[in-house]
């Protein structure tokens, strides 16, 4: 299985690379979509559900965090530190753990998808 997100460094940079067209995201995105009309799963709809996510549930994830989404995926990235390297794992596996709980992600737009702001 080919994995969907990944931690990767370039130059002065630490990022996650999340492929939203993927398999395994892209039919989540459709459930999530399904949940709520405004949870369409692009690259820039996970950048806003990942401010969110990550504003109610690790705060300090987001200090330093710049997206840099597109349209079939979503690339976020700190400055390159052993702080930042360890901040860019967590953000890769919480969105893991989003796409392989694909009851827990609708249910989170279901119930908080007025809160996010979608693109």
């Amino acid at each position: 299985m080919k994995d969907y997100v990944f931690k990767l460094k370039y130059g002065d940079n630490v990022g996650i690379s999340f492929d939203v067209e993927a398999e395994k995201p892209f039919h989540v995105g459709e459930q999530m979509n399904a949940a709520h009309e405004m949870a369409y799963m692009n690259g820039y709809n996970w950048a806003a559900l990942l401010d969110w996510y990550l504003g109610q549930t690790a705060p300090e994830l987001l200090e330093g965090l710049e997206h840099d989404p597109e349209a079939g995926s979503y690339a976020g990235y700190y400055l390159l530190s052993p702080e930042n390297e360890a901040k860019a794992e967590k953000v890769a596996e919480l969105i893991r753990a989003l796409v392989e709980n694909e009851a827990e992600a609708c249910r989170l737009v279901r119930e908080h998808g007025d809160e996010i702001e979608w693109d």
